[in-house]
């Protein structure tokens, strides 16, 4: 799933005091930041037809694409609109997919998570570990009351996967997106910062192990199944 990562930002900033995005660091991932010797690995992720099935846009054609979309990370990151990881092996750094929070609306302390992963690394529990270590960081770091995805209703794996860390389904768009002439519907899904809490083995100002990266502590908590 993912939608607004070919969105302009006209959401609101979070501010946050980092010149870079912090690296989020779990079992066998690193989240970090997006590099210009990422781009062919971004390309291979987002111009595969099933990797793109359920999304808002169609697969890219042109390695130009994976450029553009480097740079609009980039930018996006600048103006705090969308923070957009690299989602990459710690024994190799690899990038296998990405992982985002944007949509982010201040007064309310709410914020969207989208995520991608190639096709090669399914069914590997790579999407769950990346979605504890983001999640936490939402509510831990950035101090959101709320997080939302919009999922695809077809992509039962997806709903599953964001199912088992406690979002909750809320409602049907139906026909929201048209895609290359299709038309898709949406199902938006929630999480609060209380039941995240309860999934927890602390409340989200506490830290079970902490790493220190470009001078921001970012926290990888013990998640209760």
């Amino acid at each position: 799933m993912g939608q607004a990562e070919y969105l302009s930002g006209y959401h609101r900033r979070i501010m946050i005091n980092t010149a870079t995005l912090p690296s989020l660091f779990t079992e066998r991932l690193v989240l970090r930041g997006l590099m210009e010797r990422d781009i062919d690995a971004l390309f291979a992720i987002f111009s595969d037809p099933e990797v793109m099935r359920y999304w808002n846009a169609p697969a890219m054609v042109e390695r130009t694409e994976a450029v553009a979309l480097l740079k609009r990370v980039q930018v996006s990151f600048a103006q705090r609109t969308a923070f957009r990881w690299g989602i990459a092996r710690r024994a190799d750094d690899q990038i296998i997919g990405t992982c985002s929070l944007f949509h982010f609306e201040e007064e309310s302390w709410r914020a969207e998570v989208g995520y991608a992963l190639g096709q090669p690394y399914w069914g590997q529990g790579y999407i769950q570990e990346t979605l504890r270590a983001v999640l936490d960081y939402g509510f831990a770091t950035l101090n959101l009351h709320r997080i939302e995805a919009e999922i695809d209703p077809e992509n039962s794996a997806s709903v599953r996967a964001v199912e088992r860390l406690g979002f909750v389904g809320e409602g049907l768009l139906r026909e929201r997106w048209l895609v290359e002439g299709k038309t898709s519907d949406s199902l938006m899904m929630g999480l609060l910062r209380r039941e995240w809490d309860s999934r927890t083995n602390q409340p989200t100002n506490l830290h079970a192990k902490d790493f220190l990266q470009n001078n921001v502590v970012i926290t990888v908590r013990t998640f209760k199944s």
